[in-house]
């Protein structure tokens, strides 16, 4: 009698340990495509400014390797000038075009612009777990625009591509593959800077203050702090569970 009076009490303790886990890999599940989307770091710059931006590119693999990254400039808001710093393991290409219709920076007429920025791996490239930085300096941004949307394209070592340009619309939800976007503000100084990772001068050089900035990464602590707050989520319901366990069986 006394084993069938039991029994109850060890289902309920299953289901709860089962209610737990569940919980918890929800908790995981949930929280990591916040950060694994390709974007523009810093989100935001001057109207009119030139300004040193970095694409952002986890790995959200856990099998395979980025290799090789696309990144679109707009043409509806072309850019005269598009030049990425080194990054080390890294091969870097600038594709230029035509303009149909000339844009004028600093006084001179542009006929041709940048359409397309491709970084490819020297060798083993974005490894799973980790994400790599690509620092651009880009201008003039146009002064009668909200927002510039950069396409991209993440292409793995076992040659999945990742199409990074799917629009992302005021009010509703956010596509799953959303294109990175950096939005444009109104402009508060006189017009050679923008951006939080550093100014450009209008020959397109990063200045000091963007040098010491991108040595530190902005996003890192971002980052660690979601993935602090997930492990302490997960760690805190799987404690809340074991604790009942231990208190159904003392009072079993």
């Amino acid at each position: 009698m006394s084993k069938i009076s039991k029994m109850p009490k060890m289902s309920k303790i299953s289901r709860l340990s089962v209610v737990g886990g569940v919980a918890a890999g929800s908790v995981l599940l949930l929280a990591g495509p916040a950060f694994a989307h390709v974007s523009v770091q810093p989100g935001t710059a001057e109207k009119g400014s030139f300004a040193t931006v970095e694409f952002k590119v986890p790995n959200e693999r856990d099998d395979a390797s980025t290799v090789k990254v696309e990144v679109t400039m707009p043409t509806d808001h072309p850019l005269a000038s598009v030049m990425p710093e080194a990054v080390p393991g890294w091969q870097v290409e600038v594709k230029k075009a035509k303009l149909a219709k000339p844009i004028e920076m600093e006084g001179e007429k542009i006929t041709e612009a940048p359409t397309k920025i491709t970084w490819t791996a020297d060798g083993k490239g974005v490894a799973p777990g980790q994400f790599q930085r690509f620092p651009v300096s880009v201008g003039q941004l146009p002064k009668d625009a909200d927002q510039l949307v950069f396409k991209a394209l993440q292409t793995y070592d076992d040659k999945e591509v990742v199409r990074w340009i799917e629009p992302t619309k005021e009010g509703a939800p956010e596509p799953e593959n959303p294109a990175p976007v950096l939005e444009l503000t109104a402009a508060t100084g006189d017009g050679h800077h923008g951006g939080a990772t550093g100014a450009a001068n209008k020959n397109g050089a990063a200045d000091k203050t963007g040098d010491d900035a991108m040595a530190k990464p902005a996003g890192s602590s971002d980052t660690t702090a979601r993935v602090l707050a997930v492990v302490g989520i997960a760690a805190g319901l799987v404690g809340t569970g074991y604790a009942l366990l231990v208190g159904r069986r003392r009072n079993a």
